[in-house]
Parts: C-alpha cells; structure tokens; sequence
C-alpha cells in the first residue's frame, strides 16, 4: 500500500535481499504469491515495474526503467497475473471463506517451500507453490488435490519475466495415490525464488 513505499521506507525491489538477480526473482516470487494468496490485491504506483527509488509526489514516476529487460519482465508478469486473477475464479470467488483455501505444504522450514489449493465449486482447482530460497528444488514431491494434468498457468522464473527459464516445461502430472492424507502427488522442479500457479486440466 501507499505507506509501505513512502516516507523513507524505499520500494519493494530495495527491500528484497540479495545481488540484482536475486532481488528481482524473489519480488516476483513474492507477487504471484500475493496474487494467490486470499484477499485483494494492492500495489502502489511504481511497484507494478519494480521502480527502485520510492514514489514521490514532486516528480512523475521512472518509466524509462521499463526499457530495462528485468523491469518490463516485472510488468509483463503483473499484466499476466491479472490475467490469471480475473479467469481463474478459484483464485478470486472465495476470498473470504476458508473452503476457498487450504495448505498442501506449510511447515516445510528446511526449504521454506509453501503450496497451497485455491478452490470454488464449478471451476476447476488451482494449486500455488513458492520456494523462497534461491535453491532449486529438482524432484520436490507436492501433494495434489486432484491426480491428472496440471498446467503451469504462471512461472516467475520464466524468461518472459527476465528469469532462468526453469520450470516444468508448462505441464505437471499428479499421480493418484491411496491411503494418504491427499489423492494424489506430483514431483516437481521448483525453480529457485519462484513461485508456481498451476490450473487443473481436466480431460
């Protein structure tokens, strides 16, 4: 909001932690969790292509920036995850009630990996993973709400958004399973500093 980016406090991009690439792989990391997390969404002017300096209401913002790769790739993927917002009714419809929203991984403190399911009757169910370290992890098994095919709907670390391009090649399988707590699991390659939206795909 407004006062987390005035008043000395310095944009979003200066609070991340890390050399250049790290700063603006964990900012965007840090935005499609936001965008999938419950709740609505605020950004502040400037925030939405990562300006380095915090706003100011004596001088217009730095849009120059944008002719930057890492700072358009920013704003590509707000645009994206917009997108992402407004078709995905799992990601919006039930922000306020607690069967829109339930952990698939939160105490994961040895890889800081955080997955979780977004839901609403009628839609089909999507599943948001962040590793919040700059560790890649290759094979990291993810309980699944439903077994099938997962589509990598958002990739922060995608190159169109000025990442490494790592991923799963845009497609997920969960396999089902029984006897568990879930129906299902996928192993996954979770980029580091990235966060995954993955949509069901029903066949």
């Amino acid at each position: 909001s407004h006062d987390e980016v005035v008043h000395g406090k310095g944009s979003l991009i200066a609070k991340m932690s890390g050399d250049d690439w790290q700063q603006f792989a964990t900012l965007r990391a840090y935005y499609a969790y936001m965008w999938g997390w419950p709740g609505k969404k605020l950004l502040f002017m400037g925030q939405e292509f990562a300006q380095r300096e915090e706003w100011s209401e004596s001088k217009g913002l730095d849009w120059w920036l944008l002719d930057a790769g890492m700072h358009d790739g920013v704003r590509r993927l707000i645009g994206d995850l917009n997108a992402a917002y407004r078709e995905l009714p799992a990601l919006h419809a039930r922000d306020n009630e607690p069967e829109g929203f339930e952990w698939l991984i939160g105490n994961d403190q040895t890889n800081s990996v955080f997955a979780w399911v977004r839901r609403v009757e009628g839609s089909d169910p999507v599943v948001v993973i962040s590793n919040m370290t700059p560790v890649p992890r290759t094979g990291y098994r993810v309980p699944m709400p439903l077994a099938g095919f997962w589509v990598e709907r958002i990739n922060t670390d995608a190159e169109w958004y000025g990442g490494s391009n790592s991923g799963n090649q845009g497609k997920v399988v969960a396999h089902a399973v029984k006897g568990e707590a879930w129906p299902a699991y996928a192993d996954l390659h979770i980029p580091p500093l990235a966060t995954l939206i993955l949509k069901f795909e029903p066949m």
